[in-house]
């Protein structure tokens, strides 16, 4: 079963388009050299939280080819996209529970974890292999 069939077409649709946004502009401030909306640079963050100053770079990097990969109109890109950001976000819950994070900084990615856990079952392959069979998603 997939999202298009448990939801209207374009409640799933706009659902993720909105999460892509999301994820997109939380790329964007991981390469911004300055304060954003957000609150402070992750240059700064990183390394309060325990993490390279570099490793911003990274998670910024998986998460705009991630926000990429989840508005392609094929599942199993939406599947690879929600299974990489359940790493991800995995990493930030835990990395916010260790440093003691308030709600206000420990709310969105718990969220997002749950969100993404649900778009990845809601997208699952049906064979593991139709992830990684190049040319298979034409």
């Amino acid at each position: 079963m997939t999202i298009a069939h448990t939801w209207p077409g374009w409640v799933a649709t706009a659902l993720l388009w909105f999460l892509a946004f999301e994820f997109l502009m939380g790329a964007i401030t991981k390469f911004w050299p300055g304060p954003t909306f957000f609150g402070p640079a992750y240059s700064e963050k990183f390394p309060d939280w325990g993490w390279p100053g570099w490793f911003r770079f990274v998670v910024g990097a998986i998460e705009g080819v991630c926000a990429i990969l989840l508005v392609l109109p094929y599942h199993e890109s939406r599947f690879l996209a929600a299974a990489t950001l359940i790493l991800v976000l995995t990493g930030a819950v835990v990395t916010h529970i260790i440093n003691h994070h308030g709600p206000k900084e420990s709310v969105a990615a718990p969220l997002h974890l749950v969100i993404m856990a649900v778009v990845a079952l809601a997208t699952w392959p049906t064979n593991w292999t139709d992830v990684v069979q190049p040319g298979h998603w034409s």
